[in-house]
């Protein structure tokens, strides 16, 4: 039963992920991205990104404070997820925007530090992706673990690169980057401890109210 259930969870996940770059096609292909479909594919891709990375993120103090190892099964996924639209965001600045000018692309990432903290999640995502492979994982064996921290560089990165293209209205990206705060805080050694004390005592008492349920 409970396998049946990962499995549908799973299942769901790849659905809802993958809902949004079909509603872009979609939205793209009916001439419905707004007067400037560049900066609107831009704009969606980018906080797809977001959200799944944060999504990603969250796993973990998830199965640490309710004792749900299921929920650790689609860390990977999601943070790969979260890759494919940063790289479509990626590809979208500098094929569509910038013409694959590549000489231009590097002057404006110089100058531009929003440009500059964006290019440089992408490389840290793009690290982690390529390593997410379980050949990676036994190749590198101890040193995988430390070199997929790199997603909590990635995920302030990636807010502070919200912050600085949003300009005037930054109220959503500070929205976002108090919950990547919060989940990164999640996981000191203190915090850590103290969500999975409650964790267990969460576990002891749900099968107490599960009988007390069905008595």
């Amino acid at each position: 039963m409970r396998r049946r259930w990962t499995i549908a969870l799973r299942i769901l996940t790849h659905l809802a992920a993958l809902s949004p770059l079909a509603i872009l096609i979609w939205d793209f292909a009916q001439g419905q991205l707004t007067v400037n479909p560049i900066q609107e594919i831009q704009l969606r891709t980018g906080k797809y990104a977001l959200i799944l990375l944060v999504l990603s993120l969250a796993c973990t103090p998830i199965s640490t404070a309710f004792r749900t190892t299921w929920v650790l099964s689609l860390r990977r996924p999601l943070g790969l997820y979260a890759f494919m639209y940063a790289s479509l965001h990626f590809l979208n600045f500098i094929g569509l925007d910038y013409g694959f000018d590549f000489a231009f692309i590097w002057a404006d990432i110089a100058q531009k530090r929003f440009a500059l903290a964006g290019f440089a999640t992408f490389l840290l995502l793009l690290t982690v992706a390529v390593t997410s492979t379980r050949r990676c994982m036994k190749r590198l064996g101890k040193k995988w673990e430390r070199l997929h921290r790199l997603v909590y560089i990635a995920a302030p990165l990636a807010v502070l690169h919200f912050i600085w293209q949003a300009k005037a209205d930054i109220r959503e990206p500070l929205a976002y980057g108090l919950i990547v705060a919060v989940l990164l805080v999640m996981r000191t050694p203190p915090v850590k401890r103290r969500l999975s004390e409650l964790g267990g005592k969460f576990s002891r008492n749900r099968p107490a109210r599960e009988d007390k349920a069905h008595g």
